[in-house]
């Protein structure tokens, strides 16, 4: 039996897939590859390239394979993005949901782990966020990922598709290997950015709003190394496979660190100075986001191992330094 990773190719896809594949468990990939990058992929996956909202490819996979269950984080995630093309986001994102759980219904499969988000609670009423806070996004993709869990809800009362979404807040790090990284274009997470600033493919780091009320006035995140997120994915399908229902979970440190912090945090590791300027903020941009991960860490026994920014930040920097090109430096 295997499981169906989609979009296995992206950042925090290809980390999962290397992670099960450690784990001894068989792997399928399916990713289009818009975003993401085919020499990411363990090299003992099968690897198939299509679209997910292709009903026609994504029903010949399933024939193809013994498919166990699926991980899902085939996604368009660019907040700012998604407030200027939002109808490509619901096409991308909502439509692609409807088409896999279609065809997983049709072929009998009936286990999911979601890559859900913690846009989807939008403004925070209170800090740190739990599982049970209400849900109200302010961009389209935290919305886009909310219809989402929903379809999952109702799919789930409908075919017995049991899910596991996974709520997560900012991603950061690398495999500390530095075989695989981030490798976005453009890239438009913060860890990163300043990074290339720090090594100087950027002339300076603009940060979005110094107006904020948070404790130096710029927005303040929660961050979470990759392969922590990795084995996260990995015990919400086994918690699945147990037989247990249908869940969320936030997964986060549990420490909300501001964007200047993170400069800061990034000259201490690095050694290097990181130029900035103050910019206007961006539509859809929460002022603080900290998840209380306690659920997780109870119900799923998930105990992350990288829980320092400084760890994160390191891992990030090997990867950066190896690979300046990223993925063409493979």
């Amino acid at each position: 039996m295997s499981i169906l990773v989609v979009g296995g190719a992206g950042y925090i896809g290809s980390h999962t897939v290397d992670w099960l594949i450690d784990n001894n468990y068989e792997v399928v990939v399916v990713d289009n590859l818009s975003t993401g990058h085919q020499k990411a992929i363990n090299q003992k996956a099968k690897f198939y390239e299509g679209d997910l909202r292709d009903r026609e490819f994504l029903n010949n996979v399933f024939q193809s394979e013994n498919i166990d269950g699926v991980i899902h984080f085939a996604a368009f995630s660019i907040v700012p993005e998604s407030m200027k093309s939002p109808l490509k986001y619901y096409d991308n994102n909502v439509y692609g949901m409807n088409v896999l759980l279609e065809v997983m219904h049709e072929n009998n499969v009936d286990k999911i782990v979601f890559s859900s988000t913690a846009a989807t609670f939008g403004e925070a009423k209170h800090i740190p966020i739990t599982e049970t806070d209400e849900q109200i996004p302010t961009n389209p993709y935290g919305e886009t990922k909310l219809a989402m869990e929903k379809m999952m809800h109702w799919a789930d009362l409908a075919y017995g598709i049991k899910f596991v979404a996974l709520r997560y807040f900012n991603v950061g790090g690398a495999k500390p290997t530095g075989e695989i990284g981030e490798d976005h274009h453009p890239e438009t997470h913060l860890i990163p950015i300043v990074l290339e600033v720090a090594r100087g493919q950027r002339d300076k780091l603009t940060i979005f709003g110094d107006d904020y009320d948070t404790k130096d006035g710029t927005n303040v995140r929660d961050y979470v190394h990759v392969m922590d997120l990795a084995e996260a994915h990995r015990l919400a399908f086994e918690y699945l496979q147990s037989g247990n229902e249908s869940n969320n979970f936030n997964l986060g440190s549990s420490t909300g660190f501001s964007n200047l912090e993170i400069v800061e945090a990034v000259k201490e590791v690095t050694g290097k100075d990181v130029p900035l300027e103050i910019g206007d903020r961006r539509p859809g941009d929460p002022s603080t986001l900290i998840a209380d991960s306690t659920k997780a860490k109870t119900v799923l026994n998930w105990q992350p191992q990288y829980d320092s920014i400084s760890k994160i930040i390191e891992d990030a920097w090997n990867w950066e330094t190896t690979h300046p090109n990223g993925y063409e430096d493979k």
